[in-house]
């Protein structure tokens, strides 16, 4: 009931028309039906293009994620090498400590990315890579995007459960490493590769902190809805063409809107892939 019910409440705000809200008498069944918030939110977050975003950043994210993370739990799980623990420190590291705090290093490596000077030795300055999917996808794949702590930790105690026999008879029927864990340990952690791709996709759908910071010029929905409240104000005065400023009531109506459409998709997507998800955290939990 808790996690239902504000939902519920949103869902009910967003078909009610504005006089709605300031009658008491309305409680959760609106009065006078109206789909009039989800036209105005669908305008002001430029939905239609917004979605298409991020449909396709999400997904590549989530699958450069996905690989890198993979790759660098197996690693752990199943290999010794110096400094390991070291290394495994700093990855409980990224989980404890704020993206935040590294704010100021990403933007200004990024702002003048440069590689052992060679662009400003080629080209008289840096490269502003800024506005753009490239700084996001160098960090996912090098195991510092979002959550990434998080997901290296999950795989590599779903790969430390695996029987090593089942290595083992791979040695001895031919296959190397890289085949080992192509043919024999990625098919048995299907169900949670699963798992850490939704993780990916629905962290980065709803993420405003790298989307704010490398994505901005994308439109994406975590942007949209972020500033729906500013952009209710702007078209109240554009269209009146004086100083006038939204209800607050009206206000909280289309950014409860406007969240509502953002994660409709989601659901839609963990209604399809409930199954594996839900697999892979039974399997997750018996064997951590």
């Amino acid at each position: 009931f808790l996690i239902l019910q504000p939902i519920l409440s949103k869902i009910s705000i967003s078909f009610m028309e504005e006089k709605d809200l300031y009658d008491a008498t309305v409680i959760n069944i609106p009065r006078n039906w109206s789909v009039s918030n989800y036209e105005m939110a669908a305008m002001l977050m430029n939905y239609s293009k917004s979605l298409v975003s991020t449909l396709w950043v999400s997904f590549v994210i989530a699958l450069v994620q996905l690989i890198s993370t993979t790759l660098v739990a197996y690693g752990f799980a199943r290999f010794n090498f110096p400094g390991k623990k070291l290394l495994f420190a700093a990855v409980i590291l990224s989980i404890v400590i704020p993206p935040q705090t590294i704010l100021t290093a990403l933007y200004l490596n990024f702002r003048y990315f440069d590689i052992f000077g060679l662009f400003k030795l080629l080209r008289g300055q840096p490269i502003n890579l800024l506005n753009s999917i490239w700084p996001y996808v160098m960090i996912s794949a090098g195991c510092m995007g979002l959550k990434n702590g998080l997901y290296i930790f999950m795989l590599r105690q779903y790969f430390r459960g695996i029987p090593k026999e089942l290595e083992e008879a791979a040695y001895v029927d031919g296959c190397g490493k890289l085949k080992t864990f192509i043919v024999i340990m990625l098919p048995d952690a299907k169900p949670m590769l699963t798992s850490i791709f939704l993780f990916a996709y629905v962290w980065q759908w709803t993420d405003s902190f790298y989307s704010s910071l490398f994505l901005r010029k994308f439109g994406l929905l975590s942007n949209a809805v972020a500033g729906l409240g500013d952009s209710l104000m702007t078209y109240i005065q554009n269209i009146s063409n004086r100083t006038a400023f939204p209800t607050t009531a009206y206000t909280q109506a289309i950014i409860s809107t406007g969240t509502l459409m953002v994660i409709a998709p989601l659901i839609l997507i963990y209604l399809v892939a409930q199954k594996g998800f839900v697999e892979s955290l039974a399997q997750a939990g018996l064997k951590m």
